[in-house]
Order: structure tokens, then sequence, then C-alpha cells
């Protein structure tokens, strides 16, 4: 589809300031009709006049192509190709087309009509190529011109009235209206102008003789001829005519045809021979003598052809384009000495020739590109013109074979290059792409263009080892922070991507980890020891390290590493045999009928190094006759040299050193007695005068002083502990006594006794006050009856416990008959229940099975620290605080806790006073049981006991 767009132009009157001119100036009206436009190859076309300023608009080319500004800017929208961009600007932040240099039409097409360059638009992301052209429309910026400003002529006063007179043409660049109308001659009484138009459209002026000269009146005339063309403001020039008036001339010369038709070729050499023109004269004399000129000089004729003035012929002077002008239409006149003269013109047709080589343009070019970009990938889009015609001008484009690229096209003149294979930067990291464009001409002319593409890298190969596997060697006892290896990996990517980190992979050895023995630099690969290794325990340390790139993601590789641990003689010989003690003597004992070589005994020794380190070598270094014994070199044993005889001392101390072969090399001493005798009595004897060197073992006696020091702590620790625990039960206590809360004793609930399980089997009834400090108090302890009273005065002093003791309680049955079994409806559940929580189930929930019978059971736990707070917080809050202890229930719902109240400190229970007996007998007794047998119940851990003397009572 094309979108075009036409302007129109509409005249307008201005006058002021000048009196003698008038200026029109040119408005530009826009109507553009859009029909369709392709995304990827639309065509527009704008016309506007030529001479117009700079920055001036030609178009909204985002508007006409379908186009918003913001992608006009991410695309990248640019003018590529030919020489229009000099004359052109694209504003991509408005969308719009301007001005970017003076335009003049003349200069750009001659006359050539319509005059108009073509451009093209290209976007990026996605990529779009629209071809724009745009129409100059010509002002009337030039005036006629004459090729003189004044002719002479010699006219015969004999001339005859009709005859002609050639004055020639003047030339307009403009076209158009703009272009040379008509001729205007100055008044005169003889000579009339008349126009000619010839073939090739060119107007001439003639002028005609109306009335006979008369030379004797007027022998010279002065006459302006005057050329003027269309345009508004109206232009005009002038050429000035000299007529002189002569005898007698009557015939004018005349051409034998009236066009010539020449052929030459474009790079013919200058002077090359084109035609020759040519015109006779009737008369004779000089009237007869011809002279040849150019009758216009219209597109600059004179510096591009030569005339001969006499002879006629016609040659070249300056050089011919067959891409500027395909053919040249010339006007000649022949001309007598009178001024006669005829016309004729000359067709001159250029021949193209394959002189112009194809140029390529690059439009878009896209480096680097990744290496991993996909078959296929827009790598450039270029485009190639050749201005020949014909097989001259097809163009074919070409690149070398052996490159991942190959060249598309889906216009004419017009190739993308894309990615033909995958890419690889570690085997070419760049490429010259050489684009060979080579025309059809004869001889073929050809134009190359080299692109450095740039490969960028992607992180596509992990890091390489040479190996595999890593073997290194380290010398035992090393000092930590030593450096063991190296290790190198290679990475064929490049920059971040070929920057390697080597880790330590997390395994162990032995049960500890390896990175507590080995540290591998990140950024060298140096392999440091952070310990120092001891043979003996650890033979080698087996460690893979992986070596990671610098990539996005990242990539690795792992490799073993063997550090072998080599032996250093660091251990000195051990003496396994004979043992070595303070404790006793030994002695080995020679008889003295023993022979030569009689083996006494034979010392065991032992090395924990390796190698040449753990060789052994015995040597007797001491002894009190050293020709009786000697010892085995390599094997230990200790034999007599000689025989032994009388002489011979019953006592023989040996020292034996035991040495290996290191370097240096380490010893052991070992100190052996012998004995020469033939009875152990005779040894006994003597071994008795032996003194011995105790020896004592420093490591035992480290062991023994770091167990007596950590028995000291550990026993001063729990000392301490018992004594903070203490002193916090102390301070709690003292808090609660000096509280001003009130203390809110645990409540029990009433049980009956049916047995002996260590709980009063009577109920008590108490009033108490009290102050903060309970242990002063005033108590009033009354019974059922009013018997055995406890009154407790200020002054009393002894407990309530040591007081009960003292007394005899013999009221005992006389509560028991009176107290009845408590009120299912008084008891809460286990959450309601004062004390600790679950201290005992309900009777009627541990059902038949549970074995316990109401009213029965085991004193509940203690009150936990809590409950006794919630307890306390309750009594707070209650309204009656005063007289009574403990909270006042709804006896609908639960007992009242104070009939039966347990005193910490006392084994005493509290019942109720005979008021509160007549509220309990007033409420319904509860569900009888079913007269079934009871099982006992289980005994308590009270029951258990063996009743004691206050039990008895």
């Amino acid at each position: 589809m094309f979108v075009t767009t036409f302007y129109g132009m509409i005249l307008g009157f201005q006058s002021r300031r000048q009196s003698l001119c008038r200026v029109y100036p040119w408005r530009v009206l826009f109507i553009m009709a859009v029909f369709s436009i392709l995304k990827t190859n639309a065509q527009i076309r704008y016309s506007v006049p030529e001479e117009m300023k700079k920055g001036s608009l030609i178009g909204n080319i985002a508007h006409d192509l379908g186009l918003d500004v913001q992608r006009l800017r991410s695309g990248l929208a640019r003018i590529v190709s030919g020489d229009s961009t000099e004359y052109v600007e694209l504003k991509t932040d408005k969308g719009i087309l301007v001005v970017k240099d003076r335009i003049d039409r003349e200069q750009l097409c001659a006359e050539t009509t319509p005059c108009s360059f073509t451009f093209e638009v290209i976007l990026d992301n996605p990529m779009e190529l629209h071809h724009v052209t745009v129409e100059i429309l010509d002002v009337n910026d030039h005036s006629p011109t004459f090729a003189r400003s004044d002719i002479n002529l010699e006219i015969s006063e004999s001339a005859a009235p009709g005859a002609r007179f050639l004055l020639g043409s003047a030339d307009d660049p403009d076209v158009g209206v703009n272009a040379l109308q008509n001729y205007v001659m100055s008044n005169n009484n003889n000579f009339v102008l008349k126009q000619h138009s010839r073939p090739d459209g060119v107007k001439y002026a003639e002028m005609v003789l109306q009335k006979p000269l008369d030379r004797e009146q007027h022998p010279r005339l002065s006459l302006i001829l005057t050329a003027v063309d269309g345009g508004n403001p109206q232009k005009s020039g002038n050429m000035k005519i000299e007529v002189t008036v002569l005898d007698v001339n009557d015939n004018a010369p005349v051409f034998n045809q009236s066009i010539y038709r020449a052929i030459i070729a474009e790079n013919a050499p200058k002077g090359t021979y084109i035609t020759t023109v040519n015109a006779s004269d009737a008369d004779s004399g000089s009237n007869s003598f011809i002279s040849y000129s150019f009758a216009n000089l219209k597109g600059n004729i004179n510096y591009v052809f030569e005339i001969d003035e006499k002879t006629g012929v016609l040659t070249l002077s300056g050089v011919l384009d067959y891409e500027k002008a395909k053919k040249y239409e010339i006007g000649i006149e022949a001309k007598d000495q009178g001024g006669l003269g005829d016309s004729a013109k000359v067709v001159v047709e250029v021949i193209d020739v394959n002189d112009n080589a194809p140029v390529i343009s690059v439009m878009s070019f896209s480096s680097p590109v990744t290496e991993d970009a996909t078959v296929g990938t827009t790598i450039a889009i270029f485009s190639v013109k050749d201005v020949d015609a014909g097989d001259n001008g097809h163009v074919e484009c070409t690149i070398g074979r052996n490159s991942p690229f190959k060249l598309q096209s889906s216009l004419r003149n017009y190739y993308t290059l894309v990615t033909d294979a995958a890419l690889d930067r570690e085997r070419v990291a760049e490429y010259n792409i050489t684009i060979t464009a080579t025309d059809s001409g004869s001889p073929a002319l050809s134009s190359q263009k080299t692109l450095n593409l740039k490969v960028s890298d992607v992180n596509d190969n992990p890091p390489r080892f040479q190996k595999s596997v890593y073997t290194a060697f380290i010398t035992e006892n090393n000092s930590p922070g030593l450096s063991i290896f190296t290790l190198s990996a290679k990475d064929d990517d490049w920059n971040q991507n070929a920057r390697i980190s080597y880790l330590l992979e997390d395994t162990s050895v032995g049960g500890s980890p390896v990175s507590s023995f080995i540290s591998v630099n990140a950024d060298s690969g140096v392999v440091h020891a952070l310990r120092g290794f001891d043979y003996e325990q650890m033979k080698s340390v087996h460690v893979c390290v992986k070596a990671q790139d610098g990539g996005s993601p990242p990539l690795s590789t792992n490799v073993s590493l063997d550090i072998i641990i080599q032996d250093q003689n660091d251990n000195a010989p051990q003496v396994l045999y004979p043992v070595q003690t303070g404790a006793s003597v030994v002695a080995e004992i020679v008889p003295r009928a023993a022979d030569i070589g009689y083996l006494v005994t034979k010392v065991v020794a032992v090395d924990v190094d390796s190698g040449q380190n753990a060789w052994l070598s015995y040597k007797l270094q001491k002894a009190p006759d050293r020709a009786l014994f000697e010892v085995g070199l390599q094997n230990g044993e200790i034999r007599t040299v000689r025989q032994v005889t009388d002489k011979d001392a019953v006592k023989q101390k040996l020292t034996v050193v035991v040495e290996d072969n290191g370097q240096p090399s380490r010893s052991a001493v070992v100190s052996i007695n012998v004995a020469v005798a033939d009875s152990f009595p005779e040894v006994l004897s003597e071994f008795t005068d032996f003194t011995h060197e105790k020896q004592y073992n420093d490591s035992l006696t480290f062991y023994l002083v770091l167990a007596l020091a950590a028995v000291s702590f550990l026993f001063i620790t729990c000392v301490v502990v018992i004594i903070s625990v203490k002193i916090y039960r102390w301070r709690q206590s003292r808090f609660l006594y000096q509280s001003n809360l009130p203390v809110i004793p645990y409540y029990p609930p009433h049980y009956a006794d049916t047995g002996v399980t260590g709980t009063l089997p009577h109920g008590y009834n108490y009033e108490v006050c009290m102050t903060t400090d309970s242990r002063k108090s005033d108590c009033k302890f009354s019974t059922l009856g009013g018997q055995s009273v406890l009154v407790v005065d200020p002054s009393f002093s002894q407990t309530m416990q040591r007081a009960m003791k003292e007394n005899d309680f013999t009221e005992e049955n006389v509560h028991s008959e009176l107290q009845k079994p408590p009120n299912t409806d008084w008891r809460f559940p286990p959450n309601q229940r004062p004390g600790p929580s679950g201290a005992g189930a309900r009777p009627e929930e541990a059902g038949a099975g549970a074995g316990v019978i109401a009213g029965t059971g085991p004193w509940p736990n203690p009150p936990t620290e809590a409950e006794q707070l919630q307890a306390m917080m309750a009594a707070a809050n209650a309204s009656e605080a005063t007289a009574t202890l403990g909270p006042r229930y709804n006896l609908q719902y639960g007992p009242d806790y104070r009939q039966n109240v347990y005193i910490p400190g006392s084994t005493a229970t509290l019942t109720a006073n005979p008021q509160q007996q007549v509220l309990q007998q007033a409420l319904p007794p509860p569900q009888a049981l079913t007269p079934t047998e009871v099982p006992k119940a289980a005994q308590t851990p009270a029951s258990k006991k063996k009743p004691t003397k206050k039990d008895k009572k």
C-alpha cells in the first residue's frame, strides 16, 4: 500500500513597504489520505517547495506511518541510504520530518520533472523499513536570462516586410508556470515580435519586419527584448538589440534538415566527433557567408559540446554522465552576414557504460553478538545501489563460503545478513565478514564492504583441570598454614565467565570436617594445611575441591586431591620387654655352667615410625664386664660371649641402647638385671641389696592431679547450688509472711474415715483472726458441742501441733457419729477445686472399678505456688474477709470448705460449728450407694505406716 500526500499552493497578496514589487509567499496546504501501511515495507510521499528555511516542517511521518513517537525513539528511527540525508532530518522526539539544509530544485534535478529524492527510514526491535519520497516543487527563484546581454543586427534596408530576424531564446531554470512564458519588445514602428516554440518546448523570439526600413531616416535602431516568466511575483530578463540598417541581403540561410541525431557513449573522451550541421545561403559574396552557433545555452550546453562557427562540426568538449543526462537536445542557428538565419536541432543520445561500481550502504549492524545466538539471528541490514542502467545496474551480493553466515533478500537491492550456524567464541572470537557486490556489466565492476563482528562470551564452558586426581606430599609435624599444593584450572570463557574460584567440598576425615585440616585459597587455588599432621594417626587425606567460574549461572568441575603424609622420625623406640618397673626387681638368671652363646634374654622394642625411621639397632651401652655379654645388633638378643666363671659377680646390671635409623636418630635405654647363680636363694640374697631408683610416671601424676581438681570443683559447685536454693526458699517464705495479702490455707475436701488411713474422723469448725505474721495469731477453736475449745492468746507461744499432742481428745467417737458425708452437689468439678489440678478423682467419676467409697481416699497433693497465689487473689476480691477465711460459695453448687480445714504443720482437721451443721442437715442428703460389697480403699502412703503412739491415742 502507498500513502501519498499532496501539497497544494495558494496565492497570497502582500503589498507593503515596496511600491514596485509584489511578493507572493508560498503557503502549503497539507492533505493526506491513509489507505493502509505495511509494517515492514511502507511507502510515503511528500511534496514541499524548494528554498524552504532550515527546520521547516515537511510532514508528520509518525502520524502518516501509523506509529507513535515512543516507537520511533525505542526503535532508534533513522534515515539511511542515498545522498538525501543532507536535505532532511528526522525529529524522533516529535515524529516529524524537517528541512535540514537548503534545497535547490534546479541544482538537484536541473530540467527533470517532477523533481524528487528518495530515502529510507529504518526502525529496530522489530526491524521496519519505510520508503519516503520527497517531491520538490518549483519556486520562482530565477529570472529569465539571455545568453548575451546585447545583440547587433545588420539589416538591409531592402528587406521586405515579413522578413524574420531570430533573436534567440532566454533561459529560465525554473519549470512549469515559473518558467519562461513570453517575450515583450519595446515599441517601435518597424518590427513586431513573434514567439515560437521548438519541439523540445523551448520558446524563442523572432523579430518580423513590419514596415520597410529606411536607412536614410533611421540608420540605427535600439530595441529592448524582455523575457517574462509566469511566476508570482513575476520576474523578467532583458536583452538590448542594436539594429544597423544595411543594404540588400534578401536570402536567409537554410539547413538541409531540421533535426540531426547522434549517438555517443558516456565515456567518450573530449574532442570526440558527434555530427556536422549544414546550412546554405542563396546569396553570393559576403552575404552567403554563414556562421553557426548554439541557439540556447540551456543546461550548460556550451560546457559539454562545442560547434565550429564556420564548418558546423559538433564535438564533445566536456564529460558525459548517463546517470545525469540520458539525452541532449541542442539548438543550432545558422546566420549570414546580413543577420538572416535559420535554426535546427541536434539530438544527442548518450549510451550507458558500466562505469559505476555498486555502492554498499550498511543501515543496521549489531555487534557484538552473543555466541549462543540462534540460527537466523539478524546481524546486519544493508542496501546495494548501482546507478548504471540495465544489466550494468543489476547487482548480486555474496560473502565468504566458509563462514557461519548467509545473505537473505526480501526486497530488491536490500539484503539481510543472518547467522547460518552456531557460533563459538572460544573457537572464533571475531569475524571479518566481507560483503562483495558485483554488477552484471561487461566488464563487471564490484565493491566490497568488511564488517568486523565480535562474538560476546556466554558461560558455556566449565573450568577444566589437567587431571582428575592430583597427589601431593607433606611431611608430618608441619607448621599450620604451610602451602601443600597449588590447583590450577582453566576456563575457555572470557572475563567474568573465566574467573575461577576454588571451593573446598564438605567431606569428613576421621569424623571431623575436612575444613578443619585443609583450606583452599579461593582465588589462587593454593592448598594450605590448617594444622600439623601426625603420620602415626593419619596416613593420608582425601580432599575434593570444586572449581567454579563467575558466570551466571556458574559452572563447576570437581577434582580430587590425595594428600600423602610422609613419616618423620619424631618417635623414639619403645621397649616392650623387659618391662621397666620401679616396684620390684626383675632379674635374668644365668647359670654358671652356661656355655658361650647362652641366650640370657631378648630386648624387644618397637618404633611407631615407618620406613628406615623404624629400623632399630641394639647396642650395649654399659656393663660391669663387657667381655661377658653382647647384644645382637639387629635382634636385640643378649648372649654370653665367654664361659661363665666363679669369679664373675652374681649381680650384673646391663644397659642397652635401642636406636632407630632416622635422621636425626632417636633412642631408648633399658636396664637389665642379670644374676649369675645356680640357685634361687643365692639370687634372692644377692638382690635384696639392690637399690631401686623410683621412676615416677609424670603422665600418671598429671592425670591424678586433674581428677582431684575436677572432683573439688564439682563439690564446691554442689555446695553453692544447695546454699542458693536454701536462701531462695527462705526469701519466698519471708515474702509470704510479711505480705499484706491474706494467707489462705489449703482446704482439702471433707473425707469420712473408714479405716486407719491417716485422716482424722472428726470435723471441726473454726474462726480465725490472724495478722500478716500468722505465727502470732489469735485463734478460736471450737468443737461441735462446745467441748475441747482451744483458745490461743497473744502470749501463747506453742504451736498448734504441739498443743494438740499434749491434749487427750476423747470426743473422737462423738464427732464420728455427728459427721455427715459430704453432699455430692457441693463438689466442684476437678478444674474448680481448690488445690492442685487433678489432686484426686471424684468418686462418681472413678466408677465402681476404682474401688473408692464416697468420703474416703488419700490426702490430696499440696497446692503449688501458682495455686496458692490464685487463692490469695480470690480472697482479696472476696466480699467477706474478716471473720471467716476462704471464699463463700453458693451451697447449691459447692461445699463450704470452712467445715473441714487442714492447717499446715498440724495433723488436726477443723470441722464446722453447730450452726453450719444445722445448715448441712437442711440440705438434701446425697444419693445412697447401692448395697453392694464395698471394696477396700487403696492404701495410701499414710495408711501403710505402722500406727504410732499418737495414732493409738
